[in-house]
């Protein structure tokens, strides 16, 4: 019989995922809808008793965001400027019932490259805290995640926080989806962006990311080049910045579309952090 542990204490749930394999479950919004149709025969670690994995706030030269923090959490804390495009993002995820539920590190983990969470927080330069009973590692987020469900993740860690620098919390950010309606649904092109700007308007610093057109969501080191010294111009954006990119074709749309797509929402991005 499958068994079920809820710790309150990290250091407990570290002991117990040394100890055994286990599935290891925050706010469940992916694993449960998984097992329809299965008899679980899973051993369950469920993270959420464990107060020191809660909450978002500053600590030290971060943001740190806990891993049992949820989207509602986030979309209804005090944040600098910076984050507006991961909120965006966060009223993207499923409905209420989802936001109130979901984690933002579940999102991370979970590796889809259709993760909403991930676009934006690459612009953000987040890094993961990974820990496990020897103690606490920290690993950029273009790091952590290495393809479709798959990330860095060892055996016996868990990601207890995500921490966003606060040298950026004065950057513009926003975030855009292309779905096949206009809520409740995955996306087909998701862009993100931060943008950084002097006492002129020019761009200091450029962070843009594009997700579902590849494994793991892209930055466009190319175009961010190029707008840096610039004053935020849509006009910039042409096809080459989008080479390294490999979206599919799949029933939401080919890989031409996602490019396509991929190259007008970004122009459209930066029309809105221009104003």
């Amino acid at each position: 019989m499958a068994s079920y542990f809820r710790p309150t204490d990290l250091s407990h749930a570290l002991a117990a995922l040394a100890e055994q394999k286990l599935s290891v479950i925050a706010g469940a919004t992916d694993y449960f809808p998984a097992q329809v149709g299965r008899i679980s025969d899973h051993d369950i670690l469920d993270l959420s008793a464990i107060e020191a994995l809660t909450g978002i706030a500053p600590q030290g030269p971060y943001w740190r965001i806990g891993a049992m923090a949820t989207w509602r959490d986030l979309m209804d804390a005090d944040l600098p400027p910076c984050f507006d495009g991961l909120k965006a993002a966060a009223r993207q995820v499923g409905g209420p019932q989802i936001q109130n539920t979901a984690t933002i590190a579940g999102n991370l983990c979970n590796a889809s490259p259709a993760a909403d969470g991930v676009p934006p927080l690459m612009t953000l330069d987040a890094q993961v805290e990974l820990q496990d009973r020897s103690g606490a590692t920290l690993l950029p987020l273009t790091d952590f995640i290495l393809g479709n469900r798959r990330t860095c993740l060892a055996p016996g860690q868990i990601m207890t926080s995500i921490l966003v620098p606060k040298t950026l919390q004065a950057g513009r950010s926003a975030f855009l989806k292309l779905g096949t309606r206009s809520y409740l649904v995955i996306s087909i092109v998701m862009v993100a962006g931060l943008l950084r700007l002097d006492e002129r308007g020019r761009v200091t610093q450029a962070n843009i990311s594009v997700g579902a057109c590849s494994e793991v969501a892209q930055r466009l080191p190319m175009l961010e080049a190029e707008l840096t010294g610039q004053m935020p111009m849509h006009e910039i954006v042409r096809s080459e910045h989008f080479t390294q990119l490999s979206p599919v074709d799949d029933h939401r749309g080919t890989a031409a579309y996602r490019l396509d797509a991929a190259a007008t929402l970004t122009r459209r991005l930066l029309q809105e952090l221009s104003v």
